[in-house]
């Protein structure tokens, strides 16, 4: 696995240097990405997610003042706007002043007026909770999947994504049946289809499924 995240890592980022014709952007990447996102990658998103599909380093934005600011990490499935910020911990952290708090506050504030979805990770919870971290991973990109296939899901199918999104974690037909007031059987043939279109997976369970959860 370390040495697929290292190959795959290596093509994604050489990528986007070299489809990058914004000057700023692609001297940043030039750099290499942050201690921080690259944990954040190797521990967190390649271990769930399996590919570095949508995902773009250091995404460069407009701020109030007509500058340029640039997210950790930006998830663009169909030009949607899922933002992941990793914070750090640190000397850095602990002494932020009243200017700088001010700043990642307004720094928020407009990235949400923007419609961006924004999900900061601390770097801390990177090392000590990975397991949820990769739920939350899960629940996030779950949030874009409604408004990126095509054709649009009946509304049935929506709620059973949407439902899939708040547990964060793997659930039973029976679950799903009681939350749809449906039958066992029919929550079952749902959750078939939905498997078929790769929108859920099978979790557990090998002669019989028995949870599903999103597929990333």
């Amino acid at each position: 696995m370390k040495l697929r995240f290292q190959q795959e890592y290596d093509n994604w980022l050489y990528l986007n240097i070299s489809e990058e014709k914004n000057h700023r952007r692609r001297e940043l990447l030039e750099k290499g990405l942050g201690h921080g996102t690259v944990e954040f990658l190797r521990l967190i998103w390649f271990p769930t997610v399996g590919n570095f599909d949508h995902l773009y380093p250091e995404w460069e934005v407009r701020d109030l003042n007509n500058g340029y600011r640039y997210l950790d990490l930006a998830y663009r499935p169909m030009d949607a706007k899922g933002c992941i910020e990793i914070q750090g911990y640190g000397p850095h952290a602990r002494d932020l002043d009243v200017r700088r708090f001010k700043d990642l506050c307004w720094r928020h504030s407009l990235l949400a007026l923007d419609g961006w979805t924004i999900l900061p990770i601390a770097y801390l919870s990177i090392k000590d909770e990975p397991k949820q971290c990769q739920q939350f991973i899960l629940a996030f990109i779950g949030k874009f999947i409604s408004t990126t296939t095509s054709p649009p899901l009946p509304w049935v199918e929506v709620e059973i994504v949407r439902f899939a999104e708040r547990l964060l974690r793997p659930f039973t037909p029976l679950e799903l049946a009681t939350h749809l007031r449906v039958s066992d059987r029919h929550a079952r043939r749902l959750l078939h289809k939905l498997v078929d279109s790769k929108i859920l997976r099978v979790a557990s369970g090998d002669k019989r499924n028995r949870t599903y959860q999103l597929h990333i």
